[in-house]
């Protein structure tokens, strides 16, 4: 399960600003709704609102 966490979060820290940038250019040209891909947006948008909050605190 360590293993499972640390792979979540190493693909989210490093990959949340290509998701948040290019899959609503990906839906934009034509990809079809996918809830699935809408879960990992919001997870994204969410740890990137987090980041400012924290950057901003500071």
């Amino acid at each position: 399960m360590k293993k499972l966490y640390g792979s979540v979060l190493l693909f989210f820290y490093f990959l949340k600003l290509p998701i948040l940038i290019g899959l609503p250019i990906i839906y934009y040209i034509g990809l079809k709704n996918n809830y699935i891909l809408d879960l990992v947006w919001l997870i994204a948008l969410t740890l990137v609102l987090v980041d400012i909050k924290n950057l901003l605190k500071k």
